[in-house]
């Protein structure tokens, strides 16, 4: 049997793209979710598992969310005689592999920065869930103007201005760059 994992990732969210490329497939597996947690598919895809079957998935992070859950996942297809079949990667867990350190470690780069990218985005989608604010505080509106009058006045450093009103000299030349297009 070919078996196919698909789940919702950070730049794929309805698994449109994990869809088109996982064509052939006696069946395909679906997570509701893309939290590490509770993956309840991937729990009844290994214990259907047998001798000779293959899992493909469209990259490596669409199967494993660590290093560690990746590795676990390997012994595991390795124990039961199971291939894993990583598209993107171009990579089969069996067999011997014919790259260089260089793309081993493009590989397992793009990995940790996937891993990154979907632990944000699912911690500021739960953030907003709950109300939080995202993204840093907005300057009080005195402060600026403040800031935008000692500025013109021509009596005042930049660390002054910073001193006393708590806007950045990169903040103020932001605001004055925005009064000179209005």
């Amino acid at each position: 049997m070919i078996y196919g994992y698909i789940r919702p990732l950070y730049n794929d969210i309805q698994c449109e793209n994990q869809l088109h490329v996982l064509k052939g497939c006696n069946e395909i597996f679906r997570e509701q979710h893309g939290s590490p947690k509770k993956r309840i598919a991937l729990e009844q895809m290994l214990m259907l598992l047998q001798e000779g079957d293959t899992i493909i998935v469209e990259r490596m992070f669409a199967l494993a969310d660590t290093t560690r859950h990746l590795m676990e996942l390997l012994k595991i297809c390795e124990k039961d005689k199971v291939t894993i079949r990583f598209l993107k990667e171009g990579i089969e867990s069996k067999g011997k592999l014919d790259f260089s350190l260089q793309e081993i470690m493009d590989v397992i780069l793009e990995f940790q920065q996937d891993i990154v990218k979907q632990s944000t985005t699912i911690g500021l989608a739960h953030a907003k869930e709950q109300g939080k604010i995202i993204g840093r505080p907005k300057k009080s509106g005195e402060s600026i103007q403040k800031a935008i009058l000692m500025y013109h006045s021509g009596k005042y450093s930049l660390h002054d201005i910073k001193n006393e009103t708590g806007i950045s000299k990169s903040t103020l030349y932001r605001y004055l760059e925005s009064l000179d297009n209005k």
